[in-house]
């Protein structure tokens, strides 16, 4: 069912591309309503136009609050066109049909990259605009709505196509595309109250997203998956190799989350299947790597690299041995950019300018959605209680911080060990902590990484003695782990009889 359009309000913020859509107006005799600053950029570019104030007899008051506000505009955009008695109230009241809707909201969004004034927040917060829109969405069947620049190509096409008219269909994709945009802009005011407030768990929470790309699949070829942003942009700025996969998203995210708790602009980290096989914080950029690949260089194969730092020649020439799925870094110099592009297919990341804002973690079950505060918490000797009768050296102190650290994002059940501030066995993933710990000895004696400096960290406490005696027959010197088994002493009283050194953190790091 086609609808012909007589009559166009027009208020933007955006007002960018304004002159093609008014030409196909002007051509189809389409008579243009508009306020404020709209109203002067479309006489500026000579076009007709009569403003809203005139068309209401009503000027703008409060400071612009209130001008669209008023019932012969929403009149217009709302009647039943086939509907007698509509036409009837329209009739008495002097109104009249408006039959296209071009509305962009105030950039809310956009005040809150630029400022932290309460104030202007406040006053960019758009209340007509949405009204309008809403009331044009809802009356489709009679009335198209436009909610960006973006779509009036696709406008000018229909109304050349239908001669001034306008398609069921169309205003119907329209109106759905504006409901979205309501829902969107309605959704970041209420997360920046909630922000404000300090309130992670209101009673409603609505969460808000841009689509940044759709994905190849998810984790498996058979399911479909795509990544939203709550910013315009993940901060992440690929620069060479292929489209990145669900699974790439979820390990690079992992391994940034890893790489941004370590000490500014040092370290090294690989993740593979979102667990790391490997960390270094070591001050040679090349050593960093070359530590942490070694401690589990078979699992590094297909992983992902995070650097913390700039990559250069040198070490991009290393990574170039390895195949890996992507690499991460604070830039890349150009040398390094011309030897790591020779693997057409390997992803570069900078990551330079990835932060985390949101501190809340979200996992979604079908229709539930679950939602915690992050781990991310930094480490300090203030964290954590020396239990044993042997008090820890500095130098095992720093690995024993450096352990429990990368043990919070290694998957539970969780143990680390650790020398020189480098992992140098990884165990994860186990329903049996007793596993965890066999896990990353063998890993460990795999690659020959045995010293007389190891440390080793636990996510939760030993419910028995059995996994911290198989640490300490291992090798271990030091152990940090939470506190809260009921057999506590008895971990105590094993670790003073075998001299060995232990502390106590004062929170569990499980990440499931």
């Amino acid at each position: 069912m086609k609808k012909k359009i007589k009559t166009a309000l027009i208020s933007v913020s955006d007002k960018k591309n304004l002159k093609p859509l008014l030409n196909i107006l002007k051509k189809n005799k389409i008579k243009i309503i508009s306020s404020g600053g709209t109203y002067k950029e479309i006489k500026r570019l000579k076009f007709k136009c009569l403003e809203v104030s005139k068309f209401t007899n009503s000027p703008e008051i409060l400071e612009g609050r209130v001008k669209t506000l008023h019932p012969k505009i929403h009149a217009g955009i709302l009647n039943k066109r086939e509907k007698k008695s509509h036409s009837k109230d329209l009739k008495d009241h002097g109104f009249e049909n408006i039959d296209l809707v071009i509305v962009n909201f105030y950039p809310f969004e956009n005040t809150l990259k630029k400022t932290k004034n309460h104030k202007k927040i406040i006053e960019n917060i758009d209340v007509g605009g949405p009204t309008m829109v809403r009331s044009a969405a809802k009356n489709y069947n009679d009335v198209t709505v436009i909610t960006s620049s973006d779509q009036y190509e696709e406008l000018i096409k229909e109304l050349k196509k239908f001669k001034g008219s306008t398609s069921l269909s169309f205003r119907e994709k329209l109106s759905r595309t504006a409901f979205t945009e309501t829902a969107y802009y309605d959704s970041v005011i209420s997360g920046y109250f909630n922000k404000k407030t300090n309130t992670n768990f209101p009673k409603k929470k609505i969460l808000h997203g841009n689509l940044k790309e759709e994905l190849r699949y998810g984790e498996n070829p058979h399911q479909q998956s795509a990544i939203y942003s709550s910013s315009s942009n993940t901060n992440l700025k690929q620069i060479h190799g292929k489209q990145l996969s669900y699974n790439n998203y979820n390990d690079i995210f992992s391994a940034l989350t890893i790489s941004r708790s370590l000490p500014k602009g040092k370290g090294t980290v690989i993740v593979k299947h979102a667990n790391p096989c490997g960390v270094s914080t070591k001050n040679d950029y090349l050593e960093s790597y070359k530590s942490a690949l070694s401690c589990d260089p078979i699992s590094a194969f297909g992983g992902i690299v995070s650097c913390n730092f700039k990559i250069k020649r040198n070490l991009a020439i290393e990574l170039n041995k390895l195949f890996l799925e992507v690499i991460i870094a604070n830039g890349f110099d150009s040398d390094a950019i011309k030897i790591l592009k020779t693997k057409k297919n390997l992803r570069l990341i900078d990551g330079t300018n990835y932060t985390s804002e949101e501190r809340l973690k979200f996992v979604s079950f079908n229709q539930d959605i679950m939602i915690q505060s992050e781990d991310l918490n930094l480490f300090s000797t203030k964290h954590f209680k020396i239990v044993s009768k042997r008090k820890p050296t500095a130098k095992q102190l720093k690995d024993l911080i450096f352990a429990f650290n990368v043990c919070r994002y290694v998957k539970s059940n969780a143990i680390v060990l650790a020398s020189n501030e480098t992992t140098v066995g990884i165990g994860s993933g186990q329903p049996s902590r007793l596993d965890s710990c066999q896990i990353a000895i063998n890993k460990m004696k795999k690659f020959n990484l045995q010293n007389h400096n190891l440390v080793a960290a636990s996510d939760a406490f030993f419910p028995f003695v059995d996994g911290i005696e198989k640490l300490v027959q291992s090798g271990v010197r030091a152990i940090v782990q939470p506190f809260g088994s009921i057999r506590d002493k008895e971990i105590i009283n094993f670790a003073n009889e075998t001299d060995t050194v232990l502390l106590f953190s004062k929170t569990r790091h499980f990440r499931h």
